[in-house]
């Protein structure tokens, strides 16, 4: 009896304690509840409560328990599918055990840090056919958390507020007029001071930029400050928009102008000013929108605003009359450093242009400026000036130019990190030239790209694309000097467009590759200490935060975005996951990835439509004007996006359909029969079918042959980027 009495004791006492135990969902808004400015400000380490970790986004983490002496150790604690698998941007956000990430099409997962284990997701049902409007790919880098909401921008340029603990939606704003302007969304929101902070793309469409405080609580707009100035007639928002209008001529407002605030927004909480890193102009052509001349304030340039209002404070314009896509929206850190025997408080800054700076982030004054990379355009930055000093290479108003850095920049939007101990900020580097010129005949269209220049069509042949991308795009990981200003090591990666950074204090640094891999490696020497195969390339960013005692590192895994989509780089024979991954590591975990399933068999493509050169010229044409920016140069596609060469016969059969009619719109393959014919397709459809025959009879050939003329191109391509430097 006393046994039975005791064995419902413990199960009244279990009950009673089960009744009272917070659930999952209160202890989630509890522990976000508290997240604001102060909390942000004052990180202990264990999450990584802003994009950044904290307001100064230098990235690095004071946990040290995965460390050199045990890196060998660490290893695979679990892995997340999400629903899609293009690729994979963002930073992740911890707090608590919690995991808070985004995927493709703008949605967002919160997840169990101890195991993977799905919490909550949330999709915004963006309309797929929007897809064509993102120049850059469906991605998203990620989120930001405040008062126990998550905030999270969408490609149809919506700014959503979700409750932390369940993903419900507390509030949703259109923060553009898309009926108007082909405006998006891909960068994470920033927030502080009760106001989340949100910028927008569309430079290469023809948009407006400008950059938006709204209320944490009520979505309500606080302010909006534009980067560039509308139709003078019209009359200008403010007063420095109206002075930045005096550094432009002819009729700008007509193009939109650009300038949009795509990625990096940072909240400065010693200075309390905020600062934004500003895009290019639209068109990138200066002597188009802007034919007298003009810096064309404030387009590439970083501007210090005031976080309550949105009033001016000061800018540093890092390339003046910008026509060369490179923007200064690149990750901007804070940091103080000893100049000429006085502490400064300084922005450290590497964006597309090649040049790294250094700027006082109390006035605007540029401190120093050298490259960091191949860099043509210009020789050096006159500091009296702050100006640049540009070379012949840098105009082609009177000719094509082949310059370095490409406008995909010597530097994008994968972030840096920064190591107080060795003193060294850490660069996802690339290098690579391009032709510009400029276009002979302009035409502005809505939905269309609208650069004024005239790109080079010359990876009509699929080997000789892929030769040209491996001979002139290289990506490195470099450990900078910022006080030297000059670099201490590099590492060379196989491929550019590799993945952002962390640093910890156990002297680790964490990046992924393109090459489909994590590694860490040495701070002080880039010297790698360990890899793990990731089965897919990777261009998020880790972070690492402690769950019950224990270190962790999870990085998102998926190859995408604009140098993916249109670089014409051909994945491995290796299929790739169906799914973009989220993968978590510790020490001494055991966990695999599944593997990956057998290649699926080629079959052969239809036969050639034509032999008719002139025919499969305008269709090559065409497909550079319509398809190439997804489906690559050469039709090579990377594999995120369908590769038009490889596609089952049922597509070529419904071509038409497709490419005119749109009816695979709901998944992102919107129509082009408003601006292509029946004609147009049939040339369109020659040329992939001439391409999707060269793939399959070269499949079919020896391997040694294949080699022998991958040899071939690749000399070819040295030979036209040795010509092009001349």
């Amino acid at each position: 009896m006393r046994v039975w009495n005791f064995a419902v004791l413990l199960l009244f006492s279990g009950l009673l304690q089960a009744a009272t135990a917070p659930s999952a969902i209160d202890k989630a808004r509890a522990v976000t509840a508290g997240i604001d400015t102060a909390a942000i400000s004052q990180q202990d380490g264990n999450d990584w409560l802003s994009h950044g970790r904290d307001y100064q986004e230098q990235r690095y983490s004071p946990l040290d328990q995965i460390n050199q002496d045990n890196i060998s150790t660490l290893g695979l604690a679990w892995s997340f599918d999400t629903d899609y698998a293009q690729g994979l941007e963002a930073t992740p956000l911890v707090v608590d055990g919690i995991v808070y990430f985004t995927g493709n099409w703008s949605m967002v997962y919160a997840v169990d840090a101890r195991d993977g284990s799905l919490l909550w997701k949330y999709d915004p049902e963006v309309p797929k056919e929007w897809a064509t409007m993102a120049c850059c790919d469906v991605v998203n880098r990620g989120v930001a958390m405040y008062e126990g909401k998550v905030f999270v921008g969408t490609l149809d340029a919506r700014l959503i507020a979700l409750d932390a603990a369940t993903g419900e939606v507390h509030w949703s704003t259109q923060t553009a007029d898309l009926s108007a302007f082909p405006y998006t969304i891909t960068g994470a929101p920033r927030a502080a001071k009760s106001k989340v902070f949100i910028g927008n793309g569309g430079g290469e469409y023809g948009v407006r930029g400008y950059v938006s405080a709204y209320d944490v609580n009520t979505g309500e707009l606080a302010w909006r400050f534009y980067t560039v100035p509308g139709e003078p007639a019209r009359g200008f928002e403010s007063e420095a928009v109206e002075k930045a209008a005096e550094t432009w001529t002819g009729e700008w407002w007509k193009y939109g102008g650009g300038g949009t605030v795509w990625d990096s927004i940072v909240y400065d909480a010693e200075l309390d000013q905020l600062y934004i890193g500003v895009g290019n102009g639209s068109p990138w052509n200066r002597h188009i929108r802007s034919p007298e001349g003009g810096d064309n304030l404030y387009l590439s340039s970083i501007v210090a605003l005031n976080p309550d209002t949105g009033d001016y404070i000061w800018h540093y314009q890092e390339t003046p009359a910008e026509s060369w896509d490179y923007t200064a929206t690149q990750h901007i850190m804070l940091a103080d450093m000893e100049i000429d025997g006085a502490s400064r408080k300084v922005i450290w800054h590497a964006p597309k242009n090649g040049f790294f700076f250094v700027i006082d982030r109390e006035n605007g004054k540029l401190l120093s400026a050298e490259p960091f990379a191949k860099v043509t355009w210009a020789s050096h930055y006159d500091l009296e000036t702050g100006r640049p000093v540009k070379t012949p290479n840098a105009d082609y108003k009177d000719g094509p130019v082949f310059a370095y850095p490409a406008s995909m920049g010597a530097h994008n939007w994968q972030p840096m990190a920064h190591h107080p101990g060795t003193g060294l900020v850490y660069i996802p580097a690339m290098e690579s030239p391009q032709h510009f010129e400029q276009a002979a005949d302009y035409v502005h269209q809505w939905g269309q790209w609208n650069t004024g220049m005239e790109f080079e069509r010359v990876m009509d042949n699929d080997l000789l694309a892929q030769a040209l991308v491996n001979r002139v795009s290289t990506g490195e990981l470099l450990a900078w000097d910022p006080v030297k200003q000059q670099p201490a090591w590099r590492v060379k990666h196989k491929l550019m467009w590799n993945g952002g950074l962390l640093a910890t204090a156990g002297d680790v640094l964490f990046q992924g590759n393109a090459d489909r891999f994590f590694a860490a490696y040495d701070v002080a020497s880039g010297k790698e200490l360990w890899r793990f195969d990731t089965q897919e390339g990777v261009v998020g960013s880790p972070v690492t935060y402690t769950v019950d005692g224990e270190q962790y590192v999870t990085v998102l895994v998926g190859w995408g975005g604009a140098f993916a989509l249109f670089g014409g780089v051909e994945p491995d024979p290796l299929p790739e996951p169906d799914r973009g991954r989220v993968l978590t590591f510790k020490l001494n975990a055991v966990a695999s990835l599944p593997p990956l399933p057998d290649p699926l068999p080629r079959t052969q493509p239809p036969a050639r439509l034509t032999d008719d050169p002139a025919v499969i010229e305008r269709g090559s044409q065409l497909y550079f004007e319509y398809c190439f920016a997804c489906h690559g140069p050469g039709v090579v596609s990377n594999g995120e996006i369908p590769d038009l060469r490889r596609l089952p016969n049922v597509f070529y059969e419904n071509f038409n359909a497709i490419v005119l009619d749109g009816i695979m719109q709901k998944a992102g393959m919107v129509g082009f029969g408003d601006v292509l014919d029946e004609e147009d397709a049939y040339a369109i459809k020659a040329h992939v079918l001439d391409q999707a025959n060269d793939d399959w009879e070269l499949s079919q050939q020896p391997k040694w042959w294949v080699e022998l003329k991958k040899t071939y191109y690749s000399l070819i391509a040295s030979i036209i980027v040795w010509l092009a430097e001349q």
